[in-house]
């Protein structure tokens, strides 16, 4: 089959940088800021960005872009024996889809009721209680709850439809609109956090420096997880992506503005984020620590509070922002179905649609755990497995296929003869050297948290559960790999 081509060079980077930018832009960046030494933060979180974010995602682009195939089939190319790990990162990613479709379908829901503020007073209780409906314990189910089941297939149904439709009809078409809108939505809460009392309070919060916390090394690795997680990189996303573009493509100087682009809208919905909670904090006249909060508590528990504070402007500020958490999650789901399907499409030489539609409903099947009364306890539970034993174990094994038993040094020719940037031996040595030290680092003292107590207090057998979900990937990608073909 002829592969399928992106339209336009701004289509593509729209593309990759809806996918980048996703809900953990939204409420992480931000508290990572708040949490580790205020703007000091940036410093490691730019070194971060240069040394591994860019450089990964570089080599991901070229993958992808050398090879006009799919992680899986690209990683074939490197070497035979490295397939099962292209399908880790497909298989991963399509794990992650089954339980971010379901965050998308809170916010859905959410957007539907900031036109009445209908979580009133009581927002802790209201998406606890009557939102997620949740039970006592990861074994409890307790059934579906309707409100997100109902959200979640519409999720999948708007996945569908834009995949379904191609790389230029469906992905670049939607991206062009969701884009330049998730932009507008980020400029109008950020105007309208400033014009609140408290809120430079809040900014002052949000980025004065604490240079002495930059000899804590946790600083330095919530910097370096933050910047790979955020730039979607481990989920074959960025290699299929790349596998679209046109011959004569500028591998470099896109993989700069994507991560560049990324990065500032992180910083950018920082100040909308601070700016309101320093208007919380001046309401209620307690200190913004008392107030900030990590994760889903940000969105849907302290943000509800802070926008019935709000002295005007409620349900239009309520409104734009759950809007914008729509279209980040969104955008990155879109991204994510496509890195499987595109796989899919590589390795059982069949067309998109059937692709699509096997993908989809795999999918929507898998998300159906997350949208029982229990929910809320697996969707933590395999996030973090699959955060680390699938991410960041997928980058690692990537980075060391191709540095280590493959030539680097074509790779890096291939680059430089279609990029405007050339990539030096700087790039070969953070590919070779920094990316995997760094990775590994994350991954160890991941392994020893769990290792020192059970992750966030959750029954052993729950945890074993959630790690079998790993490992059953595992199997799937080793099975997947088992008897392809070579790339063509």
């Amino acid at each position: 089959m002829q592969r399928e081509h992106w339209a336009t060079r701004a289509g593509f980077v729209l593309a990759a940088v809806g996918s980048a930018i996703g809900l953990g832009n939204i409420w992480r960046f931000g508290y990572l800021v708040y949490k580790n030494g205020g703007g000091a933060f940036l410093i490691p979180y730019f070194v971060a960005l240069f040394i591994a974010g860019i450089s990964l995602m570089i080599l991901e682009f070229a993958l992808g872009h050398k090879f006009r195939a799919s992680a899986p089939q690209a990683l074939r190319a490197v070497g035979k024996k490295f397939e099962w790990i292209g399908w880790w990162a497909v298989v991963g990613g399509m794990i992650i889809t089954m339980y971010y479709s379901v965050v998308i379908a809170w916010a859905l829901v959410y957007f539907t009721r900031a036109f009445t503020l209908a979580w009133g007073a009581e927002t802790k209780a209201y998406y606890f209680g009557q939102i997620l409906q949740l039970t006592d314990s990861p074994w409890n189910f307790g059934g579906f709850a309707v409100e997100v089941l109902v959200a979640t297939a519409v999720v999948w149904a708007l996945n569908w439809f834009i995949d379904f439709r191609g790389v230029r009809k469906g992905i670049e078409k939607a991206n062009m609109v969701l884009m330049p809108l998730l932009w507008i939505l980020a400029i109008i809460l950020v105007v309208r956090a400033l014009t609140l009392p408290g809120a430079i309070e809040g900014i002052e919060w949000y980025l004065k420096p604490n240079f002495s916390k930059l000899g804590d090394y946790n600083i330095w690795l919530s910097a370096f997880g933050q910047i790979f997680f955020t730039l979607s990189l481990g989920m074959g996303i960025m290699i299929a992506y790349a596998s679209y573009l046109p011959e004569k493509s500028d591998i470099a100087n896109n993989a700069f503005i994507v991560a560049l682009a990324n990065c500032a809208f992180s910083f950018l919905i920082g100040f909308a984020i601070f700016g309101t909670l320093g208007y919380m904090a001046y309401a209620t006249g307690s200190e913004i620590g008392d107030v900030v909060a990590q994760s889903i508590g940000l969105a849907f528990v302290v943000f509800p509070q802070a926008l019935n504070m709000l002295p005007a402007l409620k349900v239009f500020t309520a409104v734009v922002f759950f809007l914008a958490l729509v279209v980040a999650g969104l955008s990155s789901s879109i991204s994510l179905v496509e890195a499987v399907v595109a796989a899919v499409m590589d390795r059982f030489g069949i067309e998109r649609r059937k692709a699509v539609n096997l993908v989809v409903g795999i999918g929507f099947l898998g998300s159906l755990l997350y949208t029982t009364k229990a929910g809320l306890y697996w969707l933590d539970i395999v996030d973090h497995f699959v955060n680390y034993y699938g991410l960041v174990l997928v980058g690692l094994l990537e980075v060391i296929a191709v540095a280590w038993f493959f030539d680097l040094g074509k790779i890096r020719e291939h680059i430089n003869a279609v990029s405007e940037i050339k990539v030096g031996s700087w790039w070969s040595y953070a590919v070779k050297f920094a990316v995997p030290a760094i990775l590994l680092v994350l991954l160890g003292f991941d392994i020893a948290g769990n290792l020192k107590e059970p992750y966030g207090g959750y029954p052993v057998n729950a945890l074993l559960a959630g790690f079998g979900v790993i490992l059953a990937g595992m199997l799937v990608s080793a099975l997947l790999s088992w008897r392809s073909k070579d790339v063509s």
